[in-house]
């Protein structure tokens, strides 16, 4: 049914051209492009019907001018699909009402919801297990394989699409009720896969007949070969290269690569105005940007461009190398080749990737000859064993110098984390080891001309299952020789106190072993510099810098403005962005240890001078949903932020926060502030939907600024704040069963509906900052007001 308010829509309606079917395609469809019928003929009355002309009438020249049309036949009929019969139009429909009688369209492909799309969709989905020859697999995982020849991969499979959440009992008791005869069978929960060995060829050959094609759930199983570690790569064989994996433009030139990224970013944002015109609740009208999203091609707002990096090759300031097994066998410092859930845990040198530096390139290949004769294995992703797990190269750049390839390119500091994993090790033999790495890495960094820096070496302890490792695993500085010839080391035992350095708009940071930093710096000066100005700031301004991580956008912005205020929930970085605004001299920035939902009704109220009625608005709470509410900000493992806090932290974590405290000036009188603004910059998974509604409830927050890393975050977290608030707020929402199954966008959708009332934001315009050339990711800014 059509929204009683909304013209624009009614007007949309108009009669097919061909039938009497509306013109209009079911949601679930994708509307080709040339489905878009007499849109041009907007100076039409909406109510008015459109009168045939001549050449319209019935008869068989009309039904045959009909059936030439490129769209005829192309899409079933939704009365077909929903009763199995033919609707009122007959033959005359435009529609298909049989698989028999379904054309291709222009485009060459079939109506998603035929059977014949579904179809390739699944042959598609074949080639591409298919594709490798199996899976790439580089460590034992056959409990047999002993002798590390990989013999027993002979008599092994590899089961593609089984469920994450079995382990290898689930997959035994599987097979055994499936009436399987096997030697071994082992999966990993959080995987897609598993391995059977068998016991003969004969054995192997049956039962991957019988498990081919079975189906599990929804899905069906595949069958593959297990690729040994002694497999040689070939020529032919059709596995990707890495520089195909890290750095899948770089065929491109860098000028295609902006092409391609700013039209992907259309493509994506398209879907917000989608969603936020689904999300409408019924009885409201169409906010205004919608209604005008035809006039730019569907866009919320206008995409004024991308902008491109400083530089492009060598911009990475961290690389995180794995430590694994290449293709043929060899221990290798680089990344892997594909993803692990799918089972690849090859990894290959990251010599031909270029968004990696000459130094982490050249740490990289010190470490790997190191780990050639060490007495301690490197991790095996499937036995959760080892010892030598990842290699972090962080790098910091005099100020002023740009990045070349080629050379250092202005970098001054490096500090190398090397993540291990020290249980059931001798600590003496650890010991040992350590002091050994460190001498090889001084080797190896003065044997290089010219020499290269090496400020410290960090050992991250890590017991986990993926290299992923918390905010608070233990690290521990290993003493570096001063030279070659003299074996005195430093003094210094505290990881905690190292510190590298670079430079944002002419400000000095310090960056601790596990703090968060853009890896593109020259380019997040121009991200930085972008969000400033569209915020619109001045002496009169405070500015709420959310997920302020270390504070480099806060500082960075904080001469223009009465008062900066970061907000965090890692200790650690508010640590450090209180030493930032120390280093450069800023008194007037001010950060949080808390969680943005929990003290921003406070801080609002202090600065601000607003009631309290309006500021703690009960609804805020995400008790209004009974759907579970993501996790864009995660909650501290021990539950206990104070306890990490800074001993210079002159904040209190919790609700309330103490007027007028500063970080710098200790002057306890409270400034007041006309204009409130806020920029939020949060993970990729986005801002936590609390934080969502503290921000779209404060009336006084007038304009926000969204710096985001992954734009489909950015439109789910958008749909809620530009989405019409409902006029009764729905109470505990119902259909809440198939949550898990929905999209990032359909879960904002269903959020939507519970959102306190409030005044929606509007997108004004959006611009793309490239941080990461050669990748298909990018950075999307995006202002918001009301």
């Amino acid at each position: 049914m059509a929204e009683p308010l909304n013209t624009e829509l009614s007007s949309s309606k108009t009669l097919s051209p061909i039938n009497g079917h509306d013109s209009t395609f079911e949601p679930h469809q994708t509307a080709p492009q040339d489905t878009q019928i007499h849109h041009e003929n907007d100076d039409l009355v909406p109510t008015e019907k459109r009168k045939r002309e001549d050449g319209d009438g019935g008869g068989a020249g009309a039904d045959a001018d009909r059936s030439l049309h490129p769209l005829w036949k192309t899409s079933l009929c939704s009365y077909f699909r929903r009763n199995d019969d033919s609707c009122s139009h007959g033959g005359a429909c435009r529609y298909a009402h049989s698989e028999e009688e379904l054309r291709r369209r222009p485009d060459n492909t079939w109506d998603p919801t035929s059977e014949r799309a579904k179809k390739a969709l699944k042959s598609e989905a074949g080639e591409k297990c298919d594709n490798s020859e199996g899976v790439m697999m580089t460590e034992a995982v056959v409990d047999d394989d002993v002798d590390g020849s990989g013999s027993s991969h002979a008599l092994s499979k590899c089961l593609v699409h089984l469920p994450r959440k079995w382990s290898s009992e689930n997959l035994r008791k599987f097979l055994t009720e499936e009436g399987i005869l096997f030697k071994h069978a082992k999966k990993k929960k959080g995987m897609m896969i598993g391995f059977v060995s068998f016991e003969e060829e004969e054995q192997m050959k049956s039962s991957s007949k019988d498990l081919e094609g079975k189906s599990i759930g929804n899905k069906r199983l595949k069958v593959a070969d297990v690729i040994p570690r002694s497999f040689e790569k070939k020529s032919n064989s059709g596995t990707r290269s890495l520089r195909d994996v890290v750095t899948p433009l770089a065929h491109l030139s860098y000028a295609d690569q902006l092409e391609q990224k700013k039209s992907s970013l259309m493509q994506i944002l398209k879907r917000l105005t989608r969603n936020a015109r689904k999300a409408c609740p019924t009885g409201i009208s169409l906010p205004e940007w919608i209604l005008k999203s035809r006039e730019i091609g569907g866009l919320p707002c206008k995409l004024e461009g991308i902008i491109a990096s400083p530089i492009v090759n060598g911009y990475r300031n961290k690389c995180e190398f794995s430590v694994g097994y290449s293709l043929k066998g060899k221990i290798t410092v680089g990344f892997m080749l594909g993803n692990f859930r799918e089972g690849v845990t090859a990894v290959e040198e990251a010599v031909d990737c270029p968004n990696v530096s000459t130094v982490a390139c050249k740490y990289a290949t010190i470490f790997q000859e190191f780990l050639q004769h060490t007495d301690l294995p490197v991790w095996n992703r499937f036995k959760n064993s080892g010892f030598w797990r990842q290699l972090t190269v962080r790098e910091g750049r005099t100020n002023g110098n740009v990045v070349d390839a080629d050379t250092l390119g202005g970098i001054a500091e490096v500090m190398l984390i090397v993540q291990v994993s020290t249980a059931s090790f001798d600590d003496a033999q650890v010991a040992a080891e350590f002091k050994r790495l460190a001498q090889a890495f001084v080797e190896g960094a003065t044997s290089h001309c010219p020499t290269l820096p090496l400020t410290a070496v960090v050992v991250q302890d890590h017991q986990g299952i993926s290299n992923v490792a918390p905010a608070d695993a233990p690290l521990r500085l290993i003493p570096i020789p001063k030279a070659v010839d003299d074996p005195e080391m430093d003094e210094s035992n505290n990881a905690m106190d190292v510190r590298i350095h670079d430079y944002i708009s002419n400000l000095r940071f310090s960056i601790s072993p596990t703090a968060f930093f853009q890896v593109n710096t020259l380019a997040a000066e121009k991200l930085y510099s972008l969000a400033g100005d569209w915020a619109c700031l001045g002496p009169d301004t405070l500015l709420f810098d959310i997920c302020c991580g270390t504070g480099t956008i806060g500082l960075t912005l904080a001469h223009r403005v009465g008062m900066v205020i970061g907000i965090e929930m890692n200790a650690s970085a508010v640590s450090d962005a209180h030493r930032n605004a120390e280093i450069n001299g800023i008194k007037n920035c001010r950060f949080i240890c808390a969680k943005a939902e929990d003290v921003m009704g406070s801080l609002l109220r202090e600065h601000l001078n607003v009631p309290k009625e309006q500021v703690d608005d009960p609804n805020i709470s995400s008790s209004g949903s009974d759907i579970p509410e993501g996790s864009g900000c995660p909650e501290p493992e021990n539950g206990d932020m104070a306890s990490h806090c800074s001993e210079n932290d002159n904040t209190e974590v919790g609700s309330e926060v103490p007027k007028g405290s500063t970080s710098e000036n200790g002057n306890t009188s409270t400034q007041h502030f006309k204009n409130v603004v806020a920029i939020v910059d949060p993970p990729r998974a986005g801002l936590h939907p609390t934080v969502i509604k503290a921000l779209r409830t404060h009336p006084r927050l007038r304009r926000l600024v969204y710096i985001s890393c992954n734009p489909e975050s950015l439109v789910a977290n958008a749909i809620e704040l530009c989405t019409p608030s409902p006029i009764k707020i729905e109470k505990g929402n119902k259909d809440n069963r198939g949550w898990r199954n929905m999209s990032s966008a359909g879960l904002a959708r269903h959020r939507a509906k519970s959102m306190p009332i409030s005044e929606a934001f509007q997108p004004i315009k959006a611009m793309a900052v490239d941080l990461f050339p050669h990748t298909q990711h990018c950075e999307l800014v995006m202002l918001l007001e009301r």
